[in-house]
């Protein structure tokens, strides 16, 4: 839950009595993390405008701009940088009621939030000016439609105001070319482990595009790659749950046979706080998060209704006939299901490489980073489920125990 800087707090030089410091080669005197990975960021001395022992009370020396701050993994890397010291700008496309809950997570002063449009190009430079680190969290899987006069009959027609592609493509390669222009030092992008052009997701395909456009426009950048994200917010496990209060007959597409292995939103978070840390060490690398285990959906809507105690009854469609209940959810105003949703749960969603893969890599340029290289441990997807699925039970946690009806 803490970065490396936190943890290294309490190695920081301190002022012996009399005002004087401890002598150089001293324990007091380096912060250090000899003992775990070589790849882990170390710190070594305090950064020119750093201040404090560490933690929120503190000046990490460091400022940090976020983009996509307000979603699902925004949420938790504001708390980290927030947790740590940072300043931090925080650009929202909404009104001052989409991020207040990201407002407890700093200091008073040591957040700013700016409104920004994505297309006003401008209005994303001023945020990105004075920052030392960009990190774009920026995505979205459906179009943004709303309804539009057309002065004849039927009158109305639902126009796309921002589209998949804008938002994965368009975004990223406007900030890239930005951070370049700026001489910005670092830049952080979230792409996707299912980021590939030969998806038959739109959404995996504009992944792609979206990293490829950072690269071109800024070649040192950090890719950081995902796997499917888990968390009380999440749109994985809560899909399942949540579907099942809605309908009595659950579609697993295809059988759900393709596989998946979620990763711990908080440990995504914290891997980026660790290269935030250290980002010189990153540029141009790309590192990739993913939990300690696959599963297939079959095997996930089984473990969210063994939690949950829903008994919906989960039936093999095959994906051309989902898309018929798809075309019509899509147009709810958070859609749970879209055509585009049925083809990525066709596919697996896995990272480019197994666990021994990512060991025996032995080339030091072209490596890709893990989180356990940055000293991050996958969370089993079983020890944090039922924190936030026992909600979905009736009667709640209470409804096992004796006593209580």
């Amino acid at each position: 839950m803490i970065s490396s800087r936190n943890l290294l707090r309490t190695a920081l030089p301190r002022r012996l009595p009399g005002g004087n410091s401890p002598p150089a080669g001293s324990a007091a005197s380096v912060r250090s993390l000899s003992s775990s990975s070589a790849d882990l960021p170390r710190l070594t001395e305090r950064r020119p405008d750093e201040s404090g022992r560490g933690g929120r009370a503190s000046d990490a020396g460091v400022k940090v701009c976020l983009f996509g701050a307000t979603g699902f993994l925004g949420r938790y890397v504001s708390s980290h940088l927030g947790s740590n010291g940072t300043l931090t700008y925080i650009g929202s496309r909404e009104d001052e009621f989409a991020y207040r809950h990201l407002r407890p997570h700093h200091e008073l002063g040591r957040a700013k939030f700016s409104f920004y449009s994505s297309r006003d190009k401008q209005s994303m430079a001023d945020l990105i000016a004075d920052a030392d680190v960009v990190i774009n969290m920026v995505g979205k899987y459906y179009d943004t439609k709303a309804l539009e006069d057309t002065g004849k009959f039927p009158f109305l027609k639902y126009k796309v105001s921002t589209s998949v592609a804008e938002a994965n493509v368009g975004v990223p390669k406007t900030i890239a070319e930005l951070c370049t222009e700026l001489q910005v030092d670092n830049l952080i992008h979230v792409s996707s482990a299912a980021a590939s052009p030969d998806s038959s997701s739109e959404w995996a395909r504009t992944k792609y595009e979206g990293e490829q456009e950072v690269l071109k426009a800024y070649p040192w950048a950090t890719i950081v790659r995902p796997t499917q994200l888990f968390g009380h917010e999440d749109r994985l496990l809560n899909w399942f749950a949540n579907m099942a209060d809605r309908l009595p007959v659950i579609p697993l597409v295809d059988g759900g046979h393709a596989l998946t292995q979620p990763v711990w939103v908080d440990d995504v978070a914290r891997t980026i706080n660790r290269i935030v840390d250290d980002p010189e060490k990153f540029e141009g690398r790309r590192v990739d998060c993913f939990g300690p285990q696959d599963y297939s959906y079959a095997e996930l809507a089984r473990f969210v209704y063994d939690i949950t105690g829903q008994d919906p009854t989960l039936s093999d469609v095959p994906g051309e006939v989902v898309k018929y209940g798809a075309n019509v959810m899509q147009y709810e105003g958070s859609p749970m299901l879209t055509p585009d949703m049925v083809d990525l749960l066709s596919e697996d969603y896995l990272p480019a490489m197994t666990a021994e893969g990512y060991a025996a890599q032995t080339t030091n340029n072209d490596k890709v980073f893990t989180m356990e290289n940055l000293g991050v441990e996958a969370t089993p997807i079983e020890k944090m489920a039922f924190k936030y699925l026992h909600r979905f039970r009736k009667g709640g946690h209470f409804i096992l125990a004796q006593g209580y009806h």
